[in-house]
């Protein structure tokens, strides 16, 4: 019989041994810490990090978050690095060694060779004294007392550490760098968060049909124009083509209720006056921000005089992935 208790007890241990581990990760936020970081934002070359086992896994994550905030970075594994991968490290790159007790056999071969390379080695490494806290130009120090796991054995708390000391090494690289949410869109194109960053409601509103009435027109006319070009809206202008108004599917449902004789209306009694709009240059995430802040579906687009351009609604945000 599955024992709650014994789950409940073990899944807790885990969570508060790791934020133990995370939080004496902060004494390592040293003088080290701060050469280390401005080695590596003062390096011509790239940051080569390496390791096996779990701390690979790791530096494989790292590698993946120095690249998207700027810094140029690739992984080799230590065991592979000592049968021709060596061959990556060019003269000017750095080397993150990641091990958590400083004594890997592969970790204790690669080091000679990358030392006869030239390369500046930065150890992250439990213990300050062991064989890569030594021959480490640069020490991050991830302290672990003990892993998470009930034998004190599988890698837990010392790839918390690891991965969360990569992040602090990665964000303090972007703050330096002055790394802006436009260059975290050029490294990050596709998908939602990329969409979010770069995609603008000029990308989106051509795509639509362009609905439109004058004031004088019949609400017969209004109705026509909405389903034709089916945005469940129609934008009202003047004569001259400026913009008056919104008729939507909802004030058309509110005529109705009062009772109102179609016949005698124009598309003036019936518009709100005062549709939301955005301009064209704005970003689609705004869009979606106010179509959420005001309950509604679709947002009137206009230039930067105020001119109407057309409609941006909400499965266009839909299709491109945004919510």
């Amino acid at each position: 019989m599955i024992s709650e208790a014994l789950i409940t007890k073990t899944a807790l241990r885990t969570i508060e041994i790791e934020a133990k581990t995370l939080n004496a990760l902060k004494s390592s936020i040293n003088a080290s810490f701060v050469d280390c970081v401005q080695a590596i934002y003062e390096c011509n070359g790239r940051l080569v990090v390496t390791g096996v086992g779990k701390s690979a896994l790791v530096g494989q994550k790292i590698v993946a978050t120095l690249n998207s905030t700027g810094t140029p970075s690739l992984f080799m594994h230590a065991a592979d690095a000592i049968h021709g991968d060596l061959g990556m490290i060019q003269a000017e790159d750095f080397v993150l060694c990641i091990s958590k007790s400083g004594e890997t056999p592969e970790i204790k071969v690669l080091v000679p060779f990358l030392k006869n390379l030239g390369s500046p080695i930065i150890g992250m490494v439990s213990k300050l004294d062991s064989y890569l806290g030594q021959q480490a130009r640069y020490v991050l120090h991830t302290p672990v007392p003990q892993e998470a796991d009930p034998n004190n054995l599988a890698p837990t708390a010392s790839t918390t550490a690891q991965a969360a000391m990569g992040d602090a090494l990665a964000t303090a690289l972007l703050a330096l760098r002055g790394f802006t949410p436009k260059d975290f869109a050029q490294f990050h194109p596709g998908g939602a968060l990329g969409k979010q960053l770069y995609l603008r409601v000029h990308d989106l509103y051509p795509q639509n049909e362009k609905p439109a009435v004058q004031l004088e027109d019949s609400i017969q006319r209004a109705i026509l124009e909405m389903t034709s070009k089916r945005l469940g809206a129609t934008a009202v202008l003047s004569r001259e083509g400026a913009l008056r108004g919104i008729i939507t599917d909802g004030d058309l449902r509110r005529m109705l209720e009062r009772g109102q004789d179609i016949n005698g209306l124009h598309a003036r009694d019936i518009m709100s006056s005062t549709p939301k709009v955005i301009q064209e240059d704005e970003m689609a995430a705004k869009a979606l921000q106010l179509m959420r802040k005001n309950s509604i579906t679709q947002l009137i687009v206009i230039d930067g005089e105020g001119r109407y351009l057309g409609f941006v609604h909400l499965h266009d945000l839909i299709r491109e992935g945004l919510i």
